[in-house]
């Protein structure tokens, strides 16, 4: 149990730090598209923006994908779950979560593939600027590998929550 505990903490840290670091992305963005439109208004505009941006907003939602899953923070459907026990919440979540972990495991094998095709063979994107895709992908599968560490960690609360003996 205290191995299990240790990872659960491990895993909570690693995802709070990566997250609360991922959430200042979406200044950046902002400061990407402030730049897009004043260069657009008074300069020639610029062929890297609006793909920076969106790089910028697939890093944000990816990296905090986790973190957003820790504070139970995602879109839940509550018809009849808060009338629940956390008992009763805990089974029928470590019984759901199972479907996650086997389509995040799916989603990071393909974007594995996905990597290793852009690192072999320097894939760029379809555009005028024609950036590298490698390091997007890379970044989308640590944040995958992240969110499946992360959805580990939060089954092994939910079964320990289950079993009445909850994590720390």
């Amino acid at each position: 149990m205290r191995a299990i505990q240790a990872f659960v903490l491990a895993v909570e840290a690693m995802t709070r730090f990566v997250g609360r670091c991922s959430m200042y992305l979406i200044f950046v963005m902002m400061g990407v598209l402030l730049y897009s439109s004043i260069s657009k208004g008074f300069f020639n505009p610029s062929i890297w923006t609006l793909e920076t941006a969106q790089f910028l907003m697939v890093a944000y939602f990816l990296l905090g994908g986790a973190y957003s899953m820790q504070l139970d923070a995602h879109v839940r459907m509550d018809l009849i779950y808060s009338r629940w026990a956390p008992r009763t919440r805990a089974m029928v979540d470590s019984v759901t979560i199972l479907l996650l972990i086997f389509f995040l495991v799916f989603l990071l094998y393909g974007g594995i593939s996905s990597t290793s095709y852009a690192l072999e063979y320097g894939e760029t994107s379809y555009s005028a600027w024609s950036p590298p895709m490698a390091p997007i992908k890379i970044l989308m599968c640590v944040g995958i590998g992240l969110m499946l560490l992360q959805t580990i960690a939060t089954l092994c609360r939910d079964v320990a929550q289950a079993l009445g003996r909850p994590l720390r």
